[in-house]
């Protein structure tokens, strides 16, 4: 993904709808939904909505890579914009869509497209904020890849806006919808490895390492690279080294694996142990370079007691420094393990075991409480017409990119962060300020 291309809650109450032209729909409690969220929805206010079967006019900010999949989830509504920086994959898009108009610019669709319902904001992480606030701060309904921004500070942004506005949001954390994730939620829950005190959480992969290129090449004519560069600060065009997908092991547009991973495997344990905001971060791994993220990092969080969940420890490993034994048990490239006072469970995104097997070989798994997901888009879809909850919303993925992104502020500065999630500021590491929140570049906001 890339600008505006491609490459690409913890809250007592849900966003509601922003008022909208259509008839009025008195919204229910959505019980069931609530415990796809974890049981922390309250009931919805009565607002104007859509009906039903009444389809949203949507813009798709991004349309190739991994913002193709994002689109072909929403295709079934009214695509009525697309956007793009590279004229090429604007092109096919625009075959599939022939009636959507076309732009190269998010900010220009915003303001001309007076008919627009929602955006789907498929981008490089550095423009995933300017384009999704932007949207919202319109009355858009947003749906957003992850992680829901680049810095921090973004993240707070997002989320406050989302519920300013009362609007239908979801963050782009596929995985959530499966049902393997719901058995394993209802498992740590339910106490089946008693009190969760420590997790760990890994991906074998690397998106990390290089230097700066030297050189300046001609920027192709169907790429408008200053609006791929977008709020990031100005550099030459070089081929394949940036744009597509290259972006992610770049301090200025991406994140690293961290970035790329987290939100997809932390979620599982935010869901299931109800976190929110760490109170320390600790990071390790190679020598920080200016440019460019690790190829592979440690980082160690620890989270308060929550209701009657105790602290908690967990720590994410990646790329080259992953263990191979974890709660000394024997695991593969990419896992979750929970450690519990009375056991421990692996998961990954399509199974779960418990350990030790000998003591689980006769355990009997509780009643399933957490309903099927309609589909991580469709609860979007429907979230916009008809006020129902989403399990990704603004609220708990802007906690979790949060915290996600808090392990490549402490990597960066070197030391472990006494964090006020209330303050958004390390209260010991007055150096974090500026990894917290970034610069834009002069012609950018937020």
């Amino acid at each position: 993904m890339a600008h505006p291309s491609t490459e690409a809650a913890r809250e007592t109450s849900p966003p509601a709808l922003r008022p909208n032209r259509r008839q009025f729909v008195k919204t229910s409690a959505a019980a069931g939904a609530a415990l796809l969220a974890g049981g922390f929805w309250s009931e919805l206010r009565a607002e104007e909505s859509r009906s039903p079967n009444e389809k949203l006019n949507i813009a798709c900010i991004g349309t190739a890579n991994r913002a193709a999949a994002n689109v072909g989830g929403v295709a079934g509504e009214n695509i009525v914009a697309l956007c793009d920086i590279d004229d090429n994959y604007l092109g096919a898009a625009g075959q599939r869509f022939a009636k959507a108009t076309r732009y190269n610019d998010f900010r220009k669709l915003l303001e001309t497209e007076k008919t627009l319902d929602a955006v789907v904001v498929s981008t490089a992480d550095h423009v995933h904020a300017p384009a999704s606030v932007m949207a919202m701060r319109l009355g858009k309904h947003c749906y957003c890849e992850k992680p829901l921004s680049h810095s921090v500070y973004e993240s707070r942004v997002a989320a406050q806006v989302a519920r300013e506005k009362k609007l239908a949001t979801q963050m782009g954390t596929q995985i959530h919808e499966g049902n393997n994730y719901r058995r394993v939620v209802e498992l740590i829950q339910s106490d089946a490895i008693g009190p969760v005190t420590e997790v760990h959480v890994w991906v074998g992969k690397g998106w990390g390492g290089g230097e700066r290129p030297k050189e300046s090449q001609p920027v192709p004519k169907n790429l408008h690279w200053d609006l791929w560069l977008g709020p990031a600060p100005e550099r030459p065009y070089v081929a394949g080294r940036y744009h597509p997908a290259n972006w992610r092991r770049w301090w200025d547009f991406g994140s690293g694996t961290l970035g790329d991973m987290a939100c997809h495997f932390m979620d599982l344990p935010f869901w299931a142990l109800h976190l929110r905001h760490p109170t320390s971060i600790a990071a390790e791994g190679p020598p920080v370079h200016p440019e460019t993220c690790p190829l592979g990092l440690i980082v160690r969080y620890e989270f308060p007691a929550r209701d009657k969940m105790p602290p908690v420890k967990l720590t994410w490993y990646d790329g080259n420094l992953i263990p191979r034994q974890v709660a000394g048990h024997n695991v593969p490239g990419s896992g979750i393990m929970f450690v519990g006072s009375e056991g421990q469970m692996f998961a990954d995104y399509g199974s779960h075991r418990l350990y030790p097997q000998e003591k689980f070989k006769d355990f009997k798994p509780p009643a399933p409480t957490i309903p099927n997901s309609i589909g991580h888009y469709q609860e979007w879809i429907k979230a916009c017409k008809e006020g129902t909850p989403t399990t990704c919303n603004f609220d708990y993925s802007g906690a979790l990119s949060e915290a996600v992104l808090l392990g490549n502020v402490a990597y960066r500065t070197g030391k472990k962060l006494d964090w006020n999630g209330e303050q958004l500021k390390a209260t010991n590491t007055p150096e974090a300020d500026q990894y917290v929140r970034r610069e834009y570049r002069k012609g950018w906001t937020l």
